[in-house]
């Protein structure tokens, strides 16, 4: 992300879309190490503290008439326990905490990305890939301590002809090994998509004789970003619960 932002300053732009992806320390200049504080790992604080205050500090009196914080939180665990059993059946519900939490993380850390001058996390791939990956290997280990070799059954297409099914295993397969590649880089690849598009949008608003068109164009942009932000948490979210169904019952 830094060699972008690097080629658009050479570029001689006067303004930079890629600059606000650029991991930068927290205190100071220099390299960044793994232990380094940065502006990523502060936004990724941000977030779960943010879950914290709405799904536990904001349902703690579990009033008759909820609160806007425990609204919030009783429509998001209604949300994501129908979606689990709807896609997953009812064995599913006991991997429920986890999903629950992905979709909060995912949906918080979009949310946040959008106010002005924060830093987005999930534009990453550094960050969604690692919750990709955890959702592949989950549900792989599942699959397999679950089912034992009969998990390769997901791999083993019996409704179609037998003359094809060795074809299409190798189909599957590099299909199922391609899924947190896929999975990671369309959330990741759609937040910074429409970020870049705003930072553009803001660009050109200093300029006078286009810069009330840029200012309905970043309204209608940012409303878009905002719909965006909830609906790829939802489809990370339904295809983790897809992957579950599939490790749970992977006959085809």
């Amino acid at each position: 992300m830094t060699d972008v932002a690097t080629e658009a300053h050479e570029g001689g732009l006067t303004f930079h879309p890629m600059d606000q992806f650029i991991v930068k320390p927290l205190f100071g200049e220099g390299p960044i190490h793994w232990y380094t504080p940065t502006n990523a790992t502060l936004w990724m604080a941000l977030a779960v503290l943010a879950i914290v205050l709405v799904l536990v500090v904001g349902t703690r009196g579990r009033a008759v008439v909820p609160s806007r914080a425990q609204s919030v939180a009783e429509l998001t665990f209604g949300l994501i326990h129908k979606m689990v059993e709807d896609v997953s059946g009812k064995e599913g519900l006991k991997y429920f905490p986890y999903v629950m939490t992905l979709f909060c993380f995912i949906v918080f850390s979009n949310f946040l990305g959008l106010i002005p001058m924060s830093f987005s996390t999930t534009s990453h791939i550094a960050v969604t890939f690692i919750l990709a990956l955890s959702v592949f290997l989950g549900v792989t280990i599942l699959g397999l301590v679950k089912h034992g070799t009969h998990f390769l059954g997901l791999f083993w297409v019996t409704s179609a002809p037998l003359a094809i099914r060795p074809v299409l295993a190798v189909i599957e397969l590099i299909s199922y090994f391609v899924r947190p590649v896929s999975h990671s880089i369309r959330l990741a690849g759609n937040v910074m998509a429409g970020h870049a598009v705003l930072k553009v949008f803001a660009g050109f608003a200093a300029i006078a004789a286009i810069a009330p068109v840029s200012i309905i164009a970043i309204a209608a942009m940012y409303g878009l970003e905002v719909l965006v932000a909830l609906i790829q948490a939802y489809v990370f979210t339904i295809l983790t619960c897809v992957y579950l169904k599939d490790a749970l019952h992977p006959a085809h």
